[in-house]
């Protein structure tokens, strides 16, 4: 009697950080048990601060400054060949100047990019998705549950998460910062930007989403399927016009 009220305890707990690990083994068993209360704070700032780290880490390897190291070379390498029957080499020692100046700031750039944009960007994606299930769950006539929603979202991003570290891992072991998870890594760089949008650890990502608004039973299985597929063909959308761009 008194362990069949401890398992009936356990099961009842709202999951908190220590759960996290069950958004990988066991989603749904997770979000059974999530309620709409603000009991994510402590597990969305672990998780922002464990993105942090590994953006941190990402600068420590060198490889974000060495990138743009070998570009101020090569640029360097060529206004020195285009100007070198110049006269003027006080004119071509300050351009000289300009490009290292240039090289320095790209760096900090870099650096920011990885520290602070990173876990910046999560959780704004983790707001966006959260208020876009909101007004999902809204229009079909079922009462959204905000801070439900939240803990969808907080816990699906530790897919994110281990999406950062796998590439932390890709960096270290190709000694590159031209890694990602989508299909176009499959390619040559710049061959295939469409696959860009083709992403394993995001469609990952949204299937853990789905079991969590199915769970918690704010949405039904279709109309929870077609937000997800939405959701992520506006993602898709969005990275391949980035690849694209940058091709």
């Amino acid at each position: 009697m008194e362990l069949a009220e401890v398992t009936g305890h356990e099961e009842s707990r709202r999951p908190g950080l220590a759960d996290a690990p069950l958004v990988f083994a066991a989603p749904a068993a997770l979000f059974r048990r999530v309620e709409d209360t603000a009991t994510y704070a402590w597990t969305l700032a672990v998780l922002l601060i464990f993105v942090t780290l590994v953006g941190y880490l990402r600068v420590q390897t060198g490889l974000v400054d060495r990138v743009v190291d070998q570009q101020t070379e090569r640029e360097l390498a060529v206004l020195e060949s285009a100007q070198r029957d110049l006269v003027d080499r006080v004119a071509l020692r300050d351009e000289m100047d300009s490009v290292r100046k240039n090289g320095e700031f790209m760096k900090l750039v870099g650096r920011l990019k990885a520290i602070v944009a990173t876990p910046v960007s999560l959780l704004v994606s983790i707001l966006f998705v959260s208020s876009m299930l909101f007004a999902t769950v809204a229009l079909t006539g079922r009462k959204p549950e905000y801070h439900t929603l939240m803990n969808i979202c907080v816990f699906a991003g530790f897919i994110d998460l281990a999406g950062e570290v796998l590439q932390l891992l890709m960096m270290l072991a190709y000694r590159t910062t031209q890694v990602g998870t989508s299909l176009d890594m499959l390619l040559p760089a710049g061959k295939a930007p469409y696959l860009a949008g083709i992403d394993p650890m995001v469609i990952w990502y949204w299937i853990v989403v789905y079991i969590g608004v199915t769970a918690t039973q704010q949405l039904s299985r279709r109309a929870a399927l077609a937000a997800c597929i939405t959701l992520f063909v506006l993602g898709a959308a969005l990275r391949t016009a980035g690849a694209m761009m940058t091709a």
